[in-house]
This record gives C-alpha cells, sequence and structure tokens, in this order.
C-alpha cells in the first residue's frame, strides 16, 4: 500500500469508529460495485442505511488555512457516482428499508502535530 492508500485507510478507519461511538453499526467497508466505484462505508444508524464517502488530508500545521478541506473534494459528479452506488447498495441488499436512505460525508483532517479531526456531516446530499 502507497502513502495515499495508508492516509485514506487511516482516515477511514478513524471515521469507522466515529460512526460506531455515534450508535451507528458499520455493514460494509470499501464496498465495490464493479467498475461503477466504491463506497467507503455503509452503515445502519437505526432503521435507515448510511452511505458514507470520507475524505482525509494532513498538511503541516494545525491551522484550517493549512488544509484544502476534504469536503471540497465533493464535486456535483463524485455526488451522482454515490447516488447511483446507493441505489445499488440497496438493489443487492434486500430493497430499501424502513428508514430509508442517506448520504454522509466525513472529513478527517490529520495535522503534522495534534489530535486529527473528524467532520461528520449528516444527509450531505
Amino acid at each position: 500500500m502507497n502513502a495515499r492508500g495508508a492516509l485514506g485507510k487511516y482516515g477511514e478507519d478513524l471515521a469507522a469508529r466515529r460512526l460506531t461511538e455515534a450508535g451507528m453499526t458499520v455493514l460494509a467497508r470499501n464496498w465495490r460495485a464493479g467498475r461503477s466505484g466504491e463506497i467507503d462505508i455503509v452503515a445502519r444508524d437505526g432503521d435507515a442505511v448510511v452511505v458514507c464517502e470520507v475524505k482525509t488530508r494532513s498538511g503541516p500545521s494545525g491551522e484550517a488555512g493549512a488544509f484544502e478541506h476534504p469536503m471540497a473534494a465533493i464535486t456535483p459528479v463524485k455526488a451522482a457516482r454515490l447516488r447511483d452506488l446507493a441505489e445499488r447498495w440497496v438493489q443487492e441488499h434486500g430493497g430499501a428499508p424502513p428508514g430509508g436512505v442517506r448520504i454522509d460525508l466525513i472529513g478527517v483532517l490529520l495535522p503534522e502535530r495534534g489530535a486529527p479531526r473528524v467532520e461528520h456531516v449528516r444527509g450531505a446530499f
């Protein structure tokens, strides 16, 4: 695994931990739908399925200006792909749950020094 892959996996580990601490159950990680793409984390929040996109960024300091915010990486094309992947997950896993499907974003900021910051945006789009 290269440095970028290791950074992404670490961010996803932190995100999964945050979801679990919030009372959610992680159902799958890095779920692939062939060449259509990948869902970083699929979780259950009560009676809803949550598709989570995790973006991790590292930088030289903890200052906000040192990072491109992880959420800035979610383009309209990426959002549409996530909606399509969420639909495929639902189709392959028995249909929509009573609580529906939600797409969340999790941004992980890793400063050179200090604790990581994990930001969770529920129902981003």
